[in-house]
C-alpha cells in the first residue's frame, strides 16, 4: 500500500494574492483626509493614527474642536474658538444662551463660513459629584457646499463649583 497522502505546513500557505488585495480595499475604503479626534491609534493600513475618510466627517471634527477650543488656547490664532468655557456657569440662562450663540456664529462666520448654523440648544447633564457642573450645547449645522444637509454636534463643559 503506498502513501498517497500529501502534508503541509502551516508556514507555507499565505493567502491568495487577490483575496489580500480585496482585504486591503475593503479597510481602506477610503483616502484619508484627516487625522481624528481625538487621536488613536491606527491599525493595519491606516497609519499610525486613524484618520477621517470623508471630508463630512472632517468638517464635523473641525468644527467640534473648534466649539470646545477658548480664546488663547490654540497657538498664534488668540481669538480662535468659542470661549464657552466662561459661560459656565451662565448657560442655560436666556443671557447666557444668547452670549453662546454670539460667540459660536463669531468663530464659524471667521474660521468656517462655509458652514450653515441652524439650531442651537443649551444641555444641562446631571451628575453624582455636586461639585461639578456639567453643561452644553447642542449645535445643527449644515455644509451646502459638499451637500451635507444636516449635522448635529455636542459639547460638554465641565467646570468645578
Amino acid at each position: 500500500m503506498g502513501n498517497n497522502r500529501k502534508t503541509y505546513d502551516f508556514a507555507s500557505v499565505g493567502e491568495l494574492n487577490t483575496v489580500f488585495e480585496n482585504r486591503l480595499v475593503e479597510k481602506s475604503a477610503g483616502f484619508p483626509v484627516g487625522i481624528k479626534t481625538p487621536m488613536e491609534m491606527g491599525y493595519d493600513n491606516a497609519g499610525p493614527f486613524k484618520m477621517n475618510t470623508s471630508l463630512a466627517e472632517q468638517i464635523r471634527d473641525n468644527f467640534r474642536n473648534m466649539i470646545q477650543t477658548n480664546h488663547g488656547d490654540r497657538l498664534m490664532l488668540p481669538d480662535f474658538g468659542a470661549n464657552l468655557q466662561g459661560l459656565a456657569f451662565e448657560l442655560l440662562t436666556e443671557n447666557g444662551d444668547i452670549l453662546a450663540i454670539n460667540r459660536i456664529r463669531k468663530t464659524t462666520t471667521k474660521y468656517m463660513p462655509f458652514i450653515n448654523l441652524k439650531t442651537f440648544e443649551p444641555i444641562q447633564r446631571r451628575n453624582d459629584d455636586a461639585g461639578l457642573a456639567s453643561v452644553g450645547v447642542r449645535v445643527t449645522y449644515s455644509v451646502p457646499t459638499i451637500d451635507a444637509t444636516e449635522y448635529a454636534i455636542e459639547v460638554i463643559i465641565y467646570s468645578g463649583g
